[in-house]
Parts: C-alpha cells; structure tokens; sequence
C-alpha cells in the first residue's frame, strides 16, 4: 500500500486510527478461551466490529510469540483474514526487529513476503546494514522507532551527541539511507512537545504515535504539533480498544471505544 492510498482512507474514514491488537490470553472473555484458536477468534471479532473505524491494525509480535506455534497460526490467520476482507487497510508488524544484515533480511522476508504486512517496525540501534534489508521492499514501508512512548526512552533516545538529542540524528542520518522515503517513524505521544522539532527534519513522513489514551498522551497536542498536508499520522490505541469490555459485549465496547476516538480525529481533519 502506498502513502497516497493510506492517505485516501485516512480521507475516506475521517479517522487516522491504528488499532494494536495486543491479545493477552488472561484479559480477554473467558467464553472465547473454548475456542479452537482463542486469539484469532478475538482478534476476528475486533476486526468485524471497528474495521469501518480504523485505518491500520497492528498486531505486536510478543503476544503471539509467547504461545509458540499455536501464537503464529493465529498471527498468521489474523493477517490472512484482513489481507482478504480488508485489503484496504493498512497491516503493521509491531515487531521491532533489526539484526546485521542478512538476518534483518531474513526478517524482512518473513514479515514482507510470507506473512504480507504493509510495514514492520524496526529498532535502528545497530545501524544502516541493519534496517536497509527491509528498505529494499519498495512497496513496503520500515517504521523506525524514534522516540519512543516509555519512561526508558531518556536513557538513550534524548541524550546529547554532538550537541544534538541522539533520535533527531537518527533520523537525520536515516534519511540518507536507500529507499529511505518509505521510512516511517515510531514517535511517542507521550513526547508531544518533540513532535514541532521531529517535523522541522521529517515533514512529509508519516509517524506512527503510541501513548494516546491508556499511556496518557494527548491526542489534541499531537495533531497539533504533528499533522502535515497529508496528515501523516497513525494513532494507535490497544488496551483502551480491545480490552473496553471483558463481558459478551467485547465487540461492541471496542466499536464504541474506536468510535470515539475516530470522532475525535475527525475533528482535526
């Protein structure tokens, strides 16, 4: 899927939300546990009820890796099953990957090719033989993470190097890179206050913005320091989505929840 076409739903939808299906066996109702694949049967039924309301979904790969074979079979059919009624929307790997270069290539392939997602994330730490790999899929695109959402972030990400916060030069430096206009970038919106500055570097690229709701980020902040004339950005939302109701009315909960957020967007749009 190309920018453009992310952009025409994003129009289309008055809605820039992404949904993080983040399926954790122990917060999900108990009734979908007698299922033969719980986490498909879940993620399907999310899917069903806010498909209308998203623009993205974007599993994360740790909560299907930790059931093993079984956790890949759902992945791998929930990916399928918007591949096949939702080809329209946008798929995101949350899978934060980044090795030297032919493993990152063997990543790519995985995510790219065998499972058919529209973008992966990566972790740029090891450098540019470590994320081209993923670059070199020009119709698919690499979200880099930036500055990320979580307290840890200070460590690292906004030390001085060189008189400059380490993320602004990692995403300088990733724009000289091969096929680096279909970078996107991971920017936090619990990091709203950056955004102005990471716009002055990266102003036509689309960011993909956690934090917002559960994590306690400002929607309002970060359309306001964050959109451009495509709007690029990707708001995701997971717990505050999927998890909105425990009981047999899971779906609905969700659809209202991603409904209120959607008519939120609409209004910076």
């Amino acid at each position: 899927m190309t920018t453009s076409q992310l952009t025409e739903q994003i129009r289309l939808k008055k809605s820039f939300l992404c949904i993080g299906l983040d399926v954790d066996l122990n917060k999900i109702p108990q009734h979908l546990l007698k299922e033969e694949d719980p986490i498909f049967a879940f993620n399907k039924a999310i899917i069903d009820a806010t498909q209308h309301l998203a623009v993205a979904y974007k599993p994360n790969l740790a909560f299907y890796e930790a059931h093993g074979i079984k956790g890949f079979k759902a992945l791998g059919k929930t990916i399928d099953y918007l591949n096949e009624k939702h080809p329209e929307i946008f798929t995101i790997a949350d899978a934060k990957r980044g090795d030297i270069g032919n493993t990152s290539g063997m990543y790519a392939k995985a995510f790219f090719e065998d499972l058919n997602f529209d973008a992966v994330t990566v972790a740029p730490y090891m450098g540019k033989d470590s994320v081209e790999p993923f670059l070199a899929y020009g119709n698919k695109h690499t979200i880099l993470l930036a500055l990320t959402s979580n307290a840890g972030a200070y460590d690292f990400q906004t030390q001085q190097v060189d008189g400059e916060e380490l993320y602004k030069k990692v995403i300088k430096i990733s724009k000289t890179w091969n096929n680096g206009q279909n970078l996107m970038y991971v920017v936090g919106a619990t990091k709203a206050e950056h955004l102005r500055e990471i716009r002055k570097i990266i102003p036509e690229s689309f960011l993909l913005v956690p934090g917002v709701g559960a994590q306690g980020g400002s929607l309002k902040e970060v359309c306001e320091f964050g959109m451009n004339r495509k709007v690029g950005l990707l708001i995701n939302a997971s717990r505050a989505v999927i998890y909105a109701s425990q009981g047999a009315d899971f779906a609905e909960a969700a659809a209202a929840e991603a409904e209120r957020l959607q008519q939120e967007m609409a209004s910076f749009l």
